[in-house]
């Protein structure tokens, strides 16, 4: 597992053995990206994401090689924390340009809105198998003040699990599959 593009293009990182854990491969982070940027790289320059249920860190440090301004990590696993710090670590990112929030992902994202964080991006990607996961992650950002009106919201999930397509204020615009893995993207 490596980052895909940016400053630290090509740099390993660490994942773990044992946990529950599927980190986002390359080939779907750097889909993930290409639709993102939509041809235009600086698009994701400043911007502020979360990263819910972030395993390795992985999809949060390639925002933040791509040019990302703020990354919240949000991962309950005390382990999975850890390793998120090493990566970041091993590739002497800036202790101002991410927080690891070590809470369950709910929790977490109550403390975010209370501090009036609010993003550009949000990525989650709870264990396949925790279908109701989904639906409490997308229906708490939909009511809160996280999002933006121009927020991005994506949830990668199993492909043969159909994520909900709309959720309060939140309606799923497009859906890509990859491999055994899907990506559904929702703005308000």
């Amino acid at each position: 597992m490596r980052v895909i593009a940016g400053k630290y293009r090509s740099r390993p990182l660490r994942s773990l053995r044992g946990l529950d854990i599927r980190p986002t491969s390359d080939r779907l982070r750097e889909t993930l990206f290409n639709v993102l940027v939509g041809g235009d790289p600086g698009r994701l320059a400043e911007t502020v994401w979360l990263d819910l249920y972030a395993g390795t860190g992985a999809v949060g440090i390639e925002a933040l090689s791509r040019g990302a301004h703020m990354v919240y990590f949000v991962e309950e696993s005390t382990r999975a924390a850890e390793l998120v710090r090493q990566n970041l670590r091993s590739l002497s990112v800036e202790g101002d340009s991410f927080e690891v929030v070590e809470r369950d992902v709910l929790s977490g994202l109550r403390r975010l809105d209370a501090q009036a964080v609010t993003c550009d991006f949000c990525f989650l990607d709870p264990p396949y198998r925790q279908h109701a996961s989904y639906e409490q992650t997308l229906g708490f950002l939909a009511q809160s003040h996280l999002l933006q009106p121009a927020s991005v919201v994506v949830a990668e999930h199993d492909r043969k699990f159909d994520a909900p397509a709309k959720i309060g204020a939140l309606q799923r615009y497009r859906k890509l599959e990859q491999g055994d893995a899907g990506l559904s993207f929702y703005k308000k």
